[in-house]
């Protein structure tokens, strides 16, 4: 009578299981950290644009004749400005006062004052996630002083 022996299972051996490990720890943490770091650009990105469009729009509406054309002026100089730093179609809104004189921003010794707001998309956030994809909120401010003296058309005729 002969027995049959049992057979005996080896073992698995680990070896190359850290390598596996490490891939895939690694692709878990690189997606969100290139996310972060492409979120941060862009961020980046509209503050610049922001910043420009509000000290472009104060001096454009500044150097305008009358406070109508200023306004006109500033939300042009602003999307010019937006637009050249690659968000031409990210929403802005400006928002010009004046001190002291709220009527008359180019009389005498006024300043004005120019907000900026505009919002960035961060990029490769699935709609499906939230519905809307994330946005950033920016703004900006920049004040102008507009001189004492100024020169006065046809004064030079009058003499």
């Amino acid at each position: 009578m002969s027995r049959a022996r049992p057979r005996r299972r080896h073992p698995r051996s680990d070896r190359g299981s850290a390598l596996v490990e490490v891939t895939w720890l690694g692709i878990l943490l690189l997606v969100p950290m290139l996310w972060i770091v492409l979120s941060v650009f862009e961020v980046q990105r509209g503050a610049f644009g922001v910043g420009a469009a509000a000290r472009s729009a104060a001096r454009a509406y500044a150097l305008a004749p009358t406070d109508s054309e200023g306004a006109r002026q500033a939300d042009l100089v602003a999307r010019q400005a937006l637009a050249d730093q690659g968000l031409g179609e990210a929403p802005l809104e400006v928002r010009v006062t004046c001190t002291p004189y709220p009527s008359d921003c180019h009389s005498g010794t006024s300043v004005i004052t120019v907000r900026i707001e505009s919002r960035v998309d961060l990029p490769l956030m699935p709609e499906v996630l939230g519905g809307q994809a994330p946005t950033f909120a920016l703004d900006a401010t920049h004040t102008v002083p507009i001189g004492q003296y100024q020169e006065v058309t046809g004064a030079a005729e009058a003499e």
